[in-house]
């Protein structure tokens, strides 16, 4: 699995809209932020316009699991367009799998047989996506994952907040 913020964006548009609800000025805003961050009741909503751009390689079965979480946008690296295009090697799963499944696959890439491919495709293996996420959602995240059984959901949340640039408003609500 593999987890990098891409870019982050909306953290002084966050800061100028707690002035307009506290009547505080922006310094006072920056301090008060990551209090009003742990708060929930409305309290933390400008983590709502706090956006992270996220590219993201994991397995089927936790992106299957991710799906429930409201992200922005998603864009994903396309089976349909890609899957096709080379063989599959061990690289391409999570974990390993068989050497007779690997050389299945690949015969059915070699034979053009796209549909079969695709409902063979064992849940270890590897996609990729761009996520557009707001804070907010993240918090969520880390909040309900960071002690999951799923490894990658603990590896995800670990990776995430030590990329933030703001992983306080995040970090403190797994503690």
């Amino acid at each position: 699995m593999k987890v990098q913020i891409l870019r982050e964006a909306g953290y002084d548009e966050a800061m100028l809209g707690i002035t307009l609800s506290h009547g505080a000025s922006l310094e006072r805003a920056k301090e008060i932020a990551p209090k009003l961050a742990l708060k929930q009741g409305g309290h933390n909503k400008f983590l709502e316009s706090i956006m992270v751009w996220i590219d993201v390689t994991a397995p089927r079965y936790w992106w299957a699991q991710a799906d429930t979480y409201r992200i922005s946008t998603k864009q994903s690296e396309s089976t349909m367009h890609t899957i096709m295009k080379r063989p599959l090697t061990q690289d391409d799963f999570a974990r390993p799998i068989p050497d007779d499944t690997l050389k299945i696959l690949n015969w059915m890439i070699e034979d053009k047989e796209f549909e079969y491919l695709k409902t063979l495709l064992p849940e270890g293996f590897l996609q990729r996506r761009i996520w557009l996420i707001s804070y907010k959602t993240l918090q969520n995240i880390v909040s309900q994952r960071h002690n999951h059984r799923l490894y990658e959901w603990e590896y995800f949340c670990a990776e995430v907040v030590n990329q933030l640039e703001h992983p306080g408003f995040i970090q403190e609500v797994t503690e």
